[in-house]
């Protein structure tokens, strides 16, 4: 079951292909890892799918309907979108950020009615930040803000959110608190999580379904065991990698890895 696919995406930035041809079903209550090397369109893709960016050829549908024809406010009452490192206006606080996620609901001049705000006040509680609603956003870590951040997308009560790389810039800790943050949501509010991550053992470890992208195509979807192997990390990345098993999740993890070079390089080295 999918609600939300899309059929022959090829979108294009100047005169690139950025993605080709692509179709891809994201899984309903599960969370989505994309991954791939820097370039090869994963960040293209997820703005595509949540009606950032345009296709030149193909269409995204959400429940059946290409989102392109769909209003706006129509749409954003079920997806929401967390771009890559978003900026806070300066002196903004916690609450009123978050109190920008119900947009979509406001009527007329936009007042904030009462179920707006025990909406901001529940998505505050969630994401652990409740204590931090009259400071400034500018004022909060790393790791703070990007859960802010998380909780403005959750106050559009969406079924789908949709993040670009959520972990960026973020110590070890902060990676870890804000991915549980996000496997929280998807076991207890039963969200659909896609995002698009860089580290292959935190996406192995908290999705459920991987798509492995490369010049702009999709190469490998699946369960973590099925996308984190030897031959396809190769493929992907062009690394030949060594695959275990997270002793505490039992999920595949990559132990180490060395570039593979080509034939001649290696030869010139020896």
């Amino acid at each position: 079951m999918s609600r939300l696919h899309a059929e022959n995406l090829t979108v294009t930035y100047g005169e690139r292909d950025i993605v080709k041809n692509l179709g891809v079903s994201i899984p309903d209550g599960q969370i989505t890892a994309i991954i791939g090397p820097n370039g090869c369109g994963k960040s293209t893709l997820l703005k595509t799918l949540s009606r950032i960016l345009n296709p030149k050829t193909g269409m995204v549908y959400l429940d059946g309907k290409g989102i392109s024809k769909e209003p706006t406010k129509k749409i954003a009452q079920k997806m929401a979108i967390l771009p890559q490192s978003p900026d806070a206006p300066e002196g903004l606080t916690v609450g009123e950020l978050v109190s920008y996620g119900r947009f979509p609901y406001q009527k007329g001049l936009g007042k904030l009615t009462k179920k707006d705000y025990e909406v901001i006040d529940w998505a505050l509680q969630v994401t652990g930040i409740h204590e931090f609603k009259d400071r400034p956003v500018d004022a909060l870590s790393g790791g703070q803000r990007q859960r802010v951040w998380i909780a403005m997308a959750l106050a559009q009560e969406t079924d789908i959110i949709l993040l670009d790389e959520p972990t960026t810039y973020l110590d070890m800790c902060h990676q870890l608190e804000v991915l549980e943050l996000l496997d929280h949501l998807h076991r207890v509010e039963k969200r659909t999580i896609v995002m698009v991550i860089h580290d292959l053992n935190h996406a192995a470890r908290f999705a459920h379904h991987m798509v492995a992208m490369k010049d702009g195509s999709i190469q490998n979807e699946g369960t973590p065991e099925e996308v984190m192997t030897r031959q396809v990390l190769r493929n992907v990345f062009n690394i030949d990698a060594e695959i275990g098993i997270d002793p505490r999740t039992r999920k595949p993890v990559c132990l180490t890895y060395d570039i593979i070079k080509p034939v001649e390089l290696v030869e010139n080295l020896a």
